[in-house]
């Protein structure tokens, strides 16, 4: 099998909910999401999706996806897209890091592969755990009342995890923290996100006041440093996220014990094929992940569902399902929740098929 061409669409992704609001004053109301197929002289056809949280989240914006992707396309032309450490190693070559650009051509390698050998991707990637697996409820960043209202809402509809928007003012968070705790049951898991958010001294502030209640810390500040020095300052549990980049933080953040548990994303590492080694290295080291991507629709809420049903449920803090936030099916199979649960599909590869009609023209061929 070899890779004869390369499509590159784009769609649009409306926010059920209007907007999506989180640290540093970002919010974002329609995602911008790339789409690749990868086609084969076979007949087969692989998919993958990348669809960063705007352009002032991380170092990854969706022209940029769309830009880098169309300088990579020529370089995977004629590799057997099953060969997946080669294939990655060309595209290192090819273009020096921009891991998220690399990300939505090795999601469509893997599709491409479990096509191939009629497994799934969750079987491909181990296996998987039991049924399906808890999700946690992003709860956008707005007033303590609301915020609260808002995890009572999700609680009805059967998620027991919730992550909150935090990383404003120390006050204002101090009562988001207390008053969705207010809202939740014994057993239920509750983690206050600031998104790198706070200054050294606003979240000394915060985890001191919430000392009481039980939450987990999720990257308070913007270097890993300052999110450190916080860590030593209390006994919450703590997850790191946006400076978890690569095996190599992993390393370092599990040898200064910097953390509890990761935030792993998909195409913040490159893809399906670098998540799963940073997986693996978790599971082999005991560290419980969150394993999730910046945002997606379908395709990437397949692609993390495969991951995360393949990891040992007792290291999976949570998952999510982007694909329920949004307005807009962008491919049939694709998992979709119950009760604030999801499992992955069984068909081969990702087990979906966008739809031509919401994919539209390509931007770009190779």
């Amino acid at each position: 099998m070899r890779i004869s061409r390369i499509r590159v669409h784009q769609v649009d992704l409306p926010l059920l909910e209007g907007a999506y609001n989180w640290a540093n004053q970002n919010s974002v109301s329609v995602f911008d999401t790339t789409v690749v197929a990868i086609e084969t002289d076979t007949g087969l056809t692989g998919h993958g999706e990348v669809c960063p949280l705007g352009p002032a989240y991380l170092p990854a914006y969706a022209a940029g996806a769309r830009t880098g992707i169309a300088q990579l396309a020529p370089a995977l032309i004629g590799l057997d897209p099953t060969a997946l450490g080669v294939l990655n190693r060309r595209m290192d070559q090819a273009l020096r890091g921009h891991p998220y650009v690399k990300s939505a051509l090795d999601m469509a390698c893997w599709d491409l592969l479990g096509k191939a050998t009629g497994q799934s991707v969750c079987q491909l990637l181990g296996g998987r755990h039991g049924e399906d697996f808890a999700l946690y409820r992003a709860i956008s960043q707005d007033t303590p009342e609301a915020m609260a209202e808002r995890v009572a809402h999700y609680r009805a509809e059967g998620y027991t995890k919730f992550q909150l928007k935090v990383g404003g003012a120390p006050h204002t968070d101090i009562r988001r923290i207390e008053q969705a705790a207010a809202r939740l049951e014994p057993g239920d898991v509750l983690i206050a996100d600031a998104n790198t958010g706070w200054t050294l001294h606003a979240a000394a502030r915060v985890v001191d006041a919430v000392r009481e209640l039980d939450v987990f810390i999720e990257q308070p500040c913007a270097s890993y440093e300052a999110c450190l020095s916080v860590r030593r300052r209390t006994p919450k549990p703590f997850v790191l996220d946006e400076v978890m980049d690569g095996m190599a933080a992993v390393a370092r953040g599990l040898a200064d014990g910097a953390m509890d548990a990761i935030n792993l994303k998909i195409s913040k590492v490159g893809g399906l094929t670098r998540a799963r080694e940073i997986r693996d290295f978790c599971v082999a080291m005991g560290l419980p992940m969150t394993i999730e991507d910046s945002w997606g629709g379908d395709i990437v809420t397949a692609a993390l569902a495969h991951l995360a049903h393949s990891t040992p449920p007792e290291l999976l803090l949570s998952a999510t399902d982007f694909n329920s936030y949004v307005g807009v099916e962008l491919a049939a199979g694709a998992p979709r929740r119950v009760a604030g649960r999801l499992a992955a599909p069984l068909e081969p590869g990702l087990g979906i098929e966008p739809h031509a009609v919401v994919l539209g023209e390509p931007v770009h061929v190779s």
